[in-house]
């Protein structure tokens, strides 16, 4: 096969289901959308059985847990809150999926982001707007998660390191390092945290309309938006997205089309980290004001469901985030009928019922367009 047939072959496999023959893409289409249907369906018959053992109606639940959430303003906000976190972990992975990589360090990446940007918080001079020191803290944030990313990154392409293990190690030490650096240098007495930021805050949503007083949503959820359309864009309509892409699908294939997979694979994780540092504005900037040990609560780790379920595409991704915060602010609206356990339990049947489902799905697809 000559190089100008790989690369095309490779590009056909890369290419966005826009640039695709109609039935090409109607064929991306249904791949992409009826395995998380499906997968959403099988935990929901899942979740009905659950509820019927701790004998409880799975009407009642579901409607309790919707009005506890898209049901009314301070709920809905609490939605948005949790799922402009997830958004941009979930995010940050689905970029490193694209690659071929598999980033388990979001949790870190997050917190190093909200860390670095509460730092830029304590010594910028009070009274700024908010308007003025967004540019700076999105840097800071960024560069934050980016170099753990980074790191990650640079062991993979110039050590062939795998990217689960060194992502999963750095969580520890970057961890480790972020309480000891708050505990014994930063923090105020008897807390695990900074002290506020002195300018900068991000309105929430609660000073524009008075309906979400208490919600801690702020225009941070702007930047989770701008952040997929930015993730879409350098994926499917630049040189570099498409180089990334068609590493992650084929490394071979690509480096013998010109593509120099270690580089590709050390960019990929210094920008997820980057897009998952971003994370960290949202508690730093839009709700509490400063760095908290802790403060992540494994939003790293549940952006890997997030990722998964919404098939490593920026505006699926969006999604399942809304979905998952969905569940999580409704597990505080039904605990009255069910233990608060049911709704871990409901997320992990939700990511088991996507790993089952979704190669079944298409494999069976697959089938029956060779049938047709």
């Amino acid at each position: 096969m000559t190089s100008t047939e790989t690369t095309r072959d490779t590009a056909e496999m890369a290419a966005s289901p826009l640039t695709l023959r109609p039935g090409a893409a109607r064929s991306r289409l249904e791949e992409s959308l009826l395995p998380p249907i499906v997968a959403l369906l099988v935990a929901a018959i899942v979740g009905d059985a659950l509820i019927l053992t701790f004998g409880q109606s799975p009407g009642e639940v579901y409607r309790l847990l919707l009005e506890g959430t898209w049901g009314n303003s301070y709920g809905f906000g609490q939605v948005l809150y949790k799922a402009t976190t997830l958004t941009f972990t979930g995010l940050s992975i689905a970029f490193a999926l694209r690659a071929g990589l598999f980033n388990i360090g979001a949790e870190s990446q997050l917190a190093a982001g909200g860390f670095v940007a509460a730092l830029v918080g304590l010594v910028l001079p009070g009274g700024l707007s908010w308007i003025l020191t967004l540019p700076l803290y999105v840097l800071a944030a960024a560069l934050g998660g980016g170099i753990v990313g980074g790191v990650a990154g640079e062991l993979k392409s110039r050590f062939g390191a795998h990217e689960v293990i060194t992502t999963i190690m750095l969580n520890f030490i970057v961890l480790a390092l972020l309480s000891y650096l708050t505990s014994t240098r930063l923090k105020v007495p008897e807390t695990l945290h900074t002290l506020e930021i002195r300018s900068g805050a991000v309105p929430r949503l609660s000073d524009l309309a008075s309906a979400f007083h208490g919600s801690a949503a702020s225009l941070v959820l702007l930047l989770a938006v701008i952040a997929c359309a930015g993730a879409w864009w350098y994926l499917f309509r630049t040189r570099r997205g498409f180089e990334l892409r068609a590493v992650g699908l084929q490394p071979a294939a690509a480096e013998y089309g010109g593509v120099r997979p270690g580089a590709v694979w050390a960019r990929a994780m210094t920008i997820s980290g980057a897009i998952a540092g971003l994370g960290g504005l949202n508690f730093v900037l839009g709700y509490k004001h400063y760095y908290e040990e802790g403060f992540a609560g494994g939003a790293g780790f549940l952006g890997i469901a997030v990722a998964l379920v919404g098939g490593s595409h920026p505006l699926g991704v969006a999604l399942a985030a809304l979905l998952f915060a969905t569940i999580s602010q409704g597990g505080l609206a039904v605990n009255a009928l069910v233990p608060k356990q049911f709704v871990e339990v409901l997320q992990a049947v939700v990511i088991i019922a996507v790993a089952a489902s979704v190669p079944e799905v298409r494999r069976l697809l697959r089938v029956q367009r060779r049938r047709d």
